[in-house]
């Protein structure tokens, strides 16, 4: 696996509420690597509930990383810690550190809307804005960071829709409302209101779990895209969809992790006897 060099992408005018924090010397993983987000001792608790417990992960940056494990095992709410949702629910807690390129995403100085900004997410059921246009759903969280001049935002919602690879499809409509798309092009919608704001990782959850096989089908090409410029961490149900999409997995199981390797290496000769036993479908 190769990172790709990176590119040079136009700036967007950010509100920040606090300046942003020093960054620690950047992690690798195992093969030397960079790593886009670093977790150590990760621990999640949901009142006395220990819902995740001490991960330990290196995710490669500008790769497709695969999180699988049954239901109940922990791997949204380790997708849901990297965003800082958890802030959200009331009675949680976060022990341990999460880190994005070297800083501590937990650190008291940066604003949760500055990480979701950096970490974008998408959601297992695809979420537009109802009363909004197709154009409205992209720009919304370029307004909300700032960015009033309507040149820049038709220009940003052409290229967010083009690496969503719905332009063609909608670029004679974009006043018309978001929910008269199809189920599938609704969610590339939701992809691309989350890279209008040019993060620098995108979470995904469970992304074609709702869709049909072909729609499915373009939400894979295009992650397999997207990686060339993005880290993608996505969580799925799917071995096929793993093994087809991913650079490395992560098998998680009763909120521990319990192995972590190359994708074709995980399902082929994983180290682990849990893994294999769910991996060839002995139980999950």
């Amino acid at each position: 696996m190769t990172t790709e060099p990176d590119k040079v992408r136009p700036a967007i005018p950010v509100v920040r509420a606090q300046p942003a924090v020093a960054r620690e010397e950047l992690a690798t993983t195992p093969a030397g690597l960079p790593s886009a987000i670093t977790t150590r001792e990760l621990s999640i608790f949901f009142g006395d509930h220990h819902v995740l417990k001490r991960v330990n992960l290196d995710v490669p940056a500008k790769a497709v990383t695969a999180i699988i494990g049954p239901s109940g095992c922990g791997k949204s709410t380790f997708l849901r810690a990297l965003n800082r949702l958890h802030d959200l629910v009331p009675n949680s807690r976060v022990e341990g550190k999460i880190q994005l390129f070297g800083q501590d995403i937990y650190d008291p100085q940066l604003e949760p809307v500055q990480v979701r900004r950096r970490i974008g997410m998408v959601f297992q059921k695809s979420n537009p804005f109802p009363t909004m246009s197709i154009a409205e759903n992209v720009t919304v969280g370029l307004r909300l960071n700032g960015l009033r001049k309507r040149a820049a935002l038709v220009e940003r919602t052409e290229q967010a829709l083009s690496m969503a690879a719905l332009w063609d499809e909608v670029k004679d409509r974009l006043d018309a409302p978001a929910v008269s798309l199809s189920g599938g092009q609704q969610q590339r919608l939701c992809i691309a209101r989350a890279l209008a704001v040019q993060p620098e990782v995108l979470l995904m959850d469970e992304p074609a779990s709702a869709l049909d096989p072909l729609a499915t089908a373009r939400i894979e090409d295009l992650i397999l895209e997207l990686k060339k410029e993005y880290t993608i961490i996505i969580v799925t149900h799917n071995m096929q969809q793993a093994a087809r999409i991913s650079n490395d997995t992560a098998f998680f199981y009763l909120g521990e992790l319990v192995e972590f390797g190359p994708t074709s290496k995980m399902f082929t000769h994983p180290s682990k006897k849990r893994t294999e036993d769910y991996v060839t479908g002995r139980f999950g």
